[in-house]
């Protein structure tokens, strides 16, 4: 699986982004998604996951209630849609897809792994 980020840029705080995220290959519908995001001088850390239907959701605690992750199996296409923007959400924003559908927040169980897309919210 070949993952392509899309959809980062500069918004003000307060703003909304959309994240895209493409996969390629027939077997998509088969991978749980995620999203995670990596600050200048932090770890990456864990965003947001998708189970491979789209029926079950997990957020980390600081974008609860703010992001919303979603999937179009037809478009091989994840998505993390992103409001209430806050300067503490500026990072490279990064796909990833789990064969086994477990690892959710778990950062190492992720198999695949897009390029990132950079995501700057001013105050």
């Amino acid at each position: 699986v070949q993952l392509q980020a899309s959809g980062g840029g500069l918004v003000q705080a307060g703003g909304s982004l959309r994240l895209s995220c493409a996969a390629s290959g027939r077997t998509f519908s088969s991978y749980a998604m995620g999203w995670f995001r990596q600050a200048p001088g932090k770890e990456r850390e864990f965003v947001a996951a998708i189970s491979w239907s789209g029926g079950s959701t997990y957020y980390a605690d600081s974008v609860k209630g703010r992001f919303t992750i979603s999937r179009d199996n037809a478009k091989n296409t994840v998505y993390l849609q992103m409001n209430s923007l806050k300067p503490e959400d500026t990072a490279v924003y990064y796909c990833a897809a789990d064969r086994t559908g477990l690892s959710w927040g778990t950062k190492k169980g992720y198999d695949y792994w897009g390029q990132g897309t950079l995501v700057t919210v001013s105050s």
